[in-house]
Parts: C-alpha cells; structure tokens; sequence
C-alpha cells in the first residue's frame, strides 16, 4: 500500500514539472504553443506564420511581428514558460519548475500521512 502511495506521490510531482516546461517559439509546433498559458490556437498560427518567414531574432523582434503582442503581454507569455532563441523576456519573473514540484510534493505529503498511518495500524 504504502508503495503504491509513494509511487502516485513520485508521478505527481513528475508530471507537474512538465506543466511549466520551457518552450521556444523558434522550436515549438503548434501543440506545444498552445500549450502556454496566453497563448491560444490564433496566436499560435501568427507565431508560426511569422516563424516561416524567418526565426525570430529575440523579444523585440518577437513582438514588432506578432500582432498584439506587447510589453506586458510577452512578460506573461515569459513567465508562462516561453522563449525566444532560449531566453526569456529581460526582467520577467521566471517560475521555477522545482519549487512547483517542491510545493505539491509537500501538500501531496501533509495528505498521505494521515494515511499512512493509518495504514501502520
């Protein structure tokens, strides 16, 4: 019991990590665009109808192509995991993966104690 407990626990916090994986917008196909937080199945188009004509040098040049993106809205897009020839947008607040992981591993653990003592009885 309690290894099945520990397992479930371990694919938890595994595939929470992929959640906030980085994805570069010179590399992605259209299901990895979508995929970030912000970016939807239009926006994901302009990205790789831009993307066609050439890779996108950096943010600058990011935003001056795809429509409606500006400031504010490629720090969220760089918060949210994606990149520019594997950079993110200067001076965004990136979200670690670990401590993610780190946090829903602790809540995930504060649930299975009380359950793994009972199972020790």
């Amino acid at each position: 019991m309690i290894k099945k407990l520990m397992l479930a626990v371990a694919a938890l916090v595994a595939s929470t990590s992929f959640a906030f994986a980085q994805v570069d917008v010179n590399k992605a196909d259209a299901a990895l665009l979508d995929g970030v937080k912000g970016v939807g199945p239009s926006m994901s188009k302009m990205i790789l109808d831009e993307r066609a004509k050439g890779e996108f040098k950096d943010w600058a040049d990011f935003q001056q192509r795809v429509k409606g993106v500006g400031d504010k809205k490629a720090m969220k897009l760089s918060e949210a995991g994606l990149q520019v020839n594997g950079k993110a947008k200067e001076g965004a607040a990136a979200k670690p993966a670990a401590a993610k992981a780190e946090k829903t591993s602790a809540k995930t653990d504060a649930k299975a104690k009380p359950a793994e003592q009972k199972a020790a009885m």
